[in-house]
């Protein structure tokens, strides 16, 4: 492992447990890719660029909890501007997204 941090540096990272409200086609992305609208309950409505089309159809990710760091700078992405990322374990070219085991209150912290 090379990039040690130290626990001051991850607890600068703010990992929170939203629920997709919407999902839409990104045809302007390089790589293929949702248009995420996620509902982070009292931090409010965010929007993400995933590419996660490989393994996610747009019907299952709807109502799906998901968690996503928050606290990220916005970021334009074509004609998107993606306001958080979420996160998902790689296999391969494949993103498996994280999620909590039971339904959780969105905006809920992970740590």
């Amino acid at each position: 492992m090379d990039n040690i941090i130290t626990f001051e540096d991850f607890t600068k990272v703010d990992l929170r447990v939203g629920t997709i409200v919407e999902v839409n086609d990104f045809p302007k992305a390089r790589k293929p890719a949702y248009q995420l609208t996620i509902d982070f309950g009292d931090l409010g409505i965010r929007k993400s660029s995933a590419q996660i089309t490989t393994q996610y159809k747009k019907e299952d990710l709807e109502n799906r909890q998901i968690v996503a760091v928050v606290n990220f700078p916005k970021k334009q992405i074509a004609n998107f501007m993606s306001e958080c990322l979420v996160v998902g374990a790689v296999k391969e070219n494949d993103v498996f997204l994280l999620h909590p085991e039971n339904k959780v209150k969105n905006g809920s912290q992970v740590s």
